[in-house]
């Protein structure tokens, strides 16, 4: 049976190897600054015991400095670094102990000099050649079996990219060879990355293909390792699907590093990739000042947006973080996150409804939030079209009673998060969320002179990803082998990562806490970037999963839904929108109403609500947002329009 060294067994091979450096090192010098013809080959008699107090000084600082933490196989500058230290340290000790003992006088004191020099030498030399060696070990291995492993073509000349060439290069399990390296940028064309020539710029990306299966092997994969723009994603991806390649990604620069270079492989390249946007410039030290040491309340927290907030909230450090949703499910797995994540945060998980007024005001009056972020709605369009009773009960007054409990508790700022949908509705659910929108701004103005809670709105569209997304539809009906359904060949929307949009969400926040008394009743408006066709988002679907769209997969038109819209708007056309001091946020300026109003209208509302009066709530909805163009008063009732979905 092989025996296994030890990591403590190792370590103390590697003391008594340095040991015996030191002791080299201290003669060598001697021999080197004696007379040539005559040369000290070993220190004399006398000297014995100054050799000997130089052992044992480089002993203790090898102690000292914690020399033997790292691993020779992955010897780099920092243990050069250390090297260095470890020899000035046995230096500047030696040295005033033996000048205070004997001045100097049996030792050329040039020869100091020398021994420090040679000391580095002989401790790094062999710890690199042995590095060397394991390298140019795993390399033979890996020529040896180069034919079992998948050419690759790495997009991105970046540090993560040599990180990963040098990761395979010495594993010698690794699925992959790096056969050619692209710059997209072009500034590195023509250099070497560990003897990879790297082309560029994005525009040769095929020349280069080429050369690299004539000079190479072809590559079966383009690996991309950088972040890019939508346009440059969708351009390499159709390069890909041109040549038959396979389109993947390295993983982000924290996760790679949090893997210690270990087990790192490539994923495939998901849809939020290829729509991707430049990273907005994000003031996380305001978020941090706002949010760090304060209570935070977060409705709906089980759901897509809320547990984003969640996450993102308790990496700022609140003082106490508390968890609002009304699906024990939900709540349980957001909980259980942070509690893995965050072990030392002082949190709460409450079980509650929005449109339980008393329930809020007794979770309001119990913990005392500082800010409420309140994301608790019902958005499925079709679903609230077909219960607009329960939409607007949730949406218009959930988010009254929210905002009431706000007031009553001296809450610093609650942000409401709305949606694109709340423009021009044809839909129950955009309207109500533009009434819930309208009281919001009615409260702002009311309070700016009286120095009460700040109320901001974030209206955003679409999230990638998120509860009833269409992604994970299309996904699905992948899996089964398709069609994919679409509604309609024009129907486009507004499309942002989960984590984009919360981002965005916090920064709104900060900003909203800054605004002066003129900025009241304003709403936020998300720089969504582009409007995307759902038919190209199923297309690229299809492509992701291996497929071509239309031929092996195909895409069935359904028509529109109740409720649903060709494309989305994210302000109205009478909406004046106003720059902030952030790129990636406007503010709309849509129409308000007297606080008063509001209040007697929606306790108006909440009557019908109660009778369950659909007819009433539909006529009252349209009454207060005259925009809002869907079903009529007499429209079929729920049984009919439950069914027919």
């Amino acid at each position: 049976m092989r025996l296994q060294a030890t990591p403590r067994f190792k370590s103390l091979v590697a003391f008594v190897h340095d040991l015996i450096m030191v002791a080299i090192s201290f003669a060598l010098a001697l021999a080197l600054r004696t007379d040539v013809t005559q040369p000290v080959l070993l220190p004399s008699g006398d000297l014995l015991p100054t050799w000997g107090f130089f052992i044992i000084v480089g002993a203790f600082s090898f102690w000292l400095l914690g020399f033997y933490k790292g691993i020779w196989r992955y010897a780099s500058m920092n243990d050069l670094f250390n090297i260095i230290k470890a020899a000035t340290l046995i230096m500047l000790i030696f040295v005033p102990v033996l000048f205070f003992w004997n001045r100097l006088e049996d030792i050329p004191r040039s020869s100091l000099i020398i021994n420090w020099f040679i000391l580095i030498f002989l401790l790094g030399a062999p710890r690199m050649l042995y590095r060397i060696w394991k390298d140019q070990g795993f390399r033979r291995i890996m020529e040896k079996n180069s034919h079992l492993r998948i050419p690759v073509f790495l997009i991105g000349a970046d540090d993560l990219a040599e990180a990963f060439v040098r990761h395979i290069s010495r594993d010698p399990g690794s699925l992959y060879e790096v056969v050619g390296i692209l710059d997209p940028s072009g500034k590195e064309a023509g250099r070497r990355i560990h003897d990879i020539p790297v082309a560029g710029p994005l525009e040769k990306l095929e020349t280069a293909l080429k050369v690299c299966s004539t000079t190479n092997r072809a590559p079966q994969r383009l690996v991309i390792s950088t972040v890019l723009e939508r346009e440059v994603m969708q351009f390499i991806n159709a390069i890909a699907e041109k040549q038959a390649l396979i389109l993947d990604r390295l993983p982000n620069p924290t996760e790679f590093k949090s893997s210690n270079g270990e087990n790192i492989e490539v994923r495939p390249i998901a849809i939020e990739d290829l729509l991707g946007r430049k990273q907005a410039t994000l003031d996380r030290q305001g978020m941090r000042d706002l949010i760090s040491d304060r209570r935070v309340l977060i409705t709906g927290c089980g759901g897509s947006i809320g547990s984003e907030l969640a996450r993102q909230i308790a990496s700022f450090g609140p003082a106490h973080l508390i968890l609002l949703d009304s699906s024990e499910y939900n709540l349980y797995s957001i909980d259980l996150e942070i509690d893995e994540n965050f072990p030392n945060l002082k949190r709460d998980a409450i079980i509650g409804d929005v449109r339980d007024r008393s329930r809020l005001e007794q979770v309001f009056e119990r913990f005392k939030p500082e800010l409420v972020f309140h994301a608790a709605a019902l958005k499925h369009v079709p679903l609230v079209e077909a219960n607009p009773v329960e939409g607007v009960h949730t949406n218009t007054l959930g988010t009254r009673n929210t905002a009431d409990a706000c007031r009553k508790a001296g809450v610093k700022t609650m942000v409401l998060i709305s949606t694109d949908k709340a423009i021009n509705p044809p839909n129950v659910m955009g309207a109500s969320k533009r009434l819930a929108e309208s009281y919001c701004q009615a409260l702002d103005i009311a309070g700016r002179d009286e120095g009460k809670t700040r109320f901001v709105t974030v209206r955003f569209g679409n999230v990638l990803g998120s509860t009833g997304s269409v992604v994970p539809l299309f996904e699905r009906q992948l899996r089964a082998g398709g069609p994919l359904t679409v509604t309609h060949p024009d129907i486009t929307r507004y499309f942002m990562t989960i984590r984009e949009a919360v981002e965005l969400v916090l920064q709104t926040m900060t900003l909203g806490a800054e605004l002066g008394s003129n900025d009241a009743g304003k709403i936020y408006v998300l720089d969504m970037g582009d409007p995307v066709k759902i038919v190209d988002l199923a297309k690229q679907v299809i492509r992701l999963g291996g497929f071509e769209p239309d031929q092996e997969v195909m895409i069935e038109y359904t028509g529109l839904r109740p409720g649903e819209k060709l494309y989305e708007e994210l302000f109205h056309e009478s909406e004046p929108l106003l720059p902030t001091n952030h790129n990636s946020l406007k503010l709309a300026s849509p129409r308000t109403a007297d606080l008063e109003f509001m209040i007697q209208s929606l306790d108006h509302l909440s009557q019908l609500i109660q009778k369950r009066d659909r007819p009433g709530v539909i006529a009252q909805l349209r009454r207060l947002v005259p925009e809002y163009n869907g079903q009529q008063p007499q429209d079929r009732d729920l049984e009919a329009a439950a069914s027919h979905q």
